[in-house]
């Protein structure tokens, strides 16, 4: 599968001063798919930041796991599974 702009993360709680964003996304790519570079592409124009916590909803499996923004293009945003340096 593949992300679709359609189906966005949801911001569930905004960062406060330098503390991460908390996003939830519901789809049913699994984690390494989610974790391909530049996977959200439009992650910048909703607002995901470097450090931002992502948490996935795999609908396939089912699970949910635990990821962060570990980089961000001019538009999009990469996540990585587990802790972000």
């Amino acid at each position: 599968m593949a992300y679709e702009t359609t189906n966005p993360p949801s911001l569930v709680s905004q960062r406060i001063g330098d503390g991460p964003a908390i996003w939830i996304y519901s789809d049913g790519d699994v984690d390494s798919t989610v974790n391909g570079a530049s996977y959200f592409s439009n992650g910048v124009a909703l607002g995901m930041r470097v450090g931002d916590i992502v948490l996935v909803v795999d609908t396939t499996t089912p699970k949910v796991s635990y990821h962060g923004v570990a980089s961000v293009t001019a538009t999009a945003a990469t996540t990585a599974f587990g802790a972000v340096a």
